[in-house]
């Protein structure tokens, strides 16, 4: 039986890709930061998790991540940026995925196929960014997306059948996103999960360090 990690398990999208896997026959162990008490922005934290995990894994997904944090709120425009807002993207959004994918080559087998994939957003495209906003939500996932793909190259070094991927899940229907999901068509968590695991199911190293929608489309850095 193929086994998943999936980081941010308890979340609308993680908890929906952890129950697609399951019925798809995979076995899942899910960690989180309300279940398990996982916090991702603290290294130690990440450590003392992720060391006591035996593996190998087929896919090992990050799910983690937040449009606001605390009373922090996307900006509309630059004059709205404060310094702890910006921090906080960071450490939830870029840094968090990091301290796991650091973790990622002892967890992957070496010899088999396998995905890591970690939830980026379009926002964070800077070649698609029209409307400006959102400065902070907006750098930290494009901080990321550079930080997969760095991880991406290293991977590919000593894991030649591995892929990792930045993927952007489209508006879900999810706690995350109530507050704005009158302005963009949104689909239920599960059937975003469905969708993003469809797309990781037709990845290879070819793929590897890239960024594809939930369709499996290419998206611009």
């Amino acid at each position: 039986m193929q086994h998943a990690l999936v980081i941010g398990a308890s979340g609308g999208i993680g908890r929906a890709i952890s129950a697609e896997l399951e019925a798809r026959g995979w076995r899942v162990t899910g960690l989180s930061r309300s279940t398990d008490g996982l916090d991702v922005t603290d290294a130690a934290s990440v450590t003392a998790h992720l060391s006591k995990l035996e593996g190998p894994f087929q896919r090992i997904i990050i799910a983690t991540g937040a449009l606001e944090i605390g009373n922090h709120r996307p900006e509309k425009a630059l004059k709205h940026i404060t310094s702890e807002a910006m921090a906080a993207q960071f450490a939830l959004n870029a840094t968090g995925p990091a301290l796991v994918l650091a973790h990622t080559a002892r967890l992957l087998p070496r010899d088999e196929a396998a995905v890591v994939a970690t939830l980026s957003a379009r926002v964070g495209s800077i070649g698609d960014n029209q409307i400006g906003g959102w400065h902070s939500y907006r750098a930290a996932k494009a901080a990321v997306n550079q930080i997969i793909r760095g991880a991406a190259i290293e991977l590919s070094r000593t894991h030649k059948r591995a892929a990792c991927v930045a993927l952007h899940p489209g508006t879900v229907a999810t706690k995350f996103t109530e507050k704005y999901l009158g302005r963009h068509p949104a689909v239920s968590a599960e059937q975003a999960a469905k969708r993003l695991l469809d797309v990781m199911d037709s990845l290879g190293p070819e793929q590897t360090g890239q960024f594809f929608d939930y369709a499996g489309k290419p998206v611009p850095w």
